[in-house]
């Protein structure tokens, strides 16, 4: 009896964290972006870089890269799920990025820093 009490609870246990995991992966909205900006600072220079994905289950249209300083990028079409990494102009100041494309998508948001860690080169 013990023993199926402790099979029961793994069982259950694994569609909890099963389900989690699920809602991971599985799109949830036709059209979504996810957008990280990051900024990583060296001694001599910095270097920004922004990902961007796709993350719903259509491909968005006419996206378009918004740098600040007017310096923009038309990236086109992003297939569902695919990611793209890109960087601003050397001149551009960095604050932040605008994101949108077709399908009401608009992101904006600043850049942050990458934390330094002991031995990596700039910290």
């Amino acid at each position: 009896m013990i023993i199926g009490i402790g099979i029961g609870a793994i069982i259950i246990m694994g569609i909890i964290f099963g389900m989690d995991i699920l809602k991971l992966s599985v799109t949830t909205q036709d059209y979504d972006i996810f957008v990280d900006p990051v900024l990583d600072k060296q001694s001599l220079f910095v270097m920004g870089r922004v990902t961007i994905q796709n993350t719903g289950s259509y491909s968005l249209t006419n996206v378009r890269v918004n740098f600040g300083d007017g310096d923009t990028l038309d990236l086109g079409t992003i297939k569902a799920g695919q990611k793209i990494i890109v960087s601003p102009p050397p001149e551009n100041s960095m604050q932040f990025v605008m994101i949108s494309a077709d399908n009401d998508i608009f992101v904006s948001k600043s850049y942050r820093e990458m934390p330094k860690m002991v031995g990596m080169m700039g910290s």
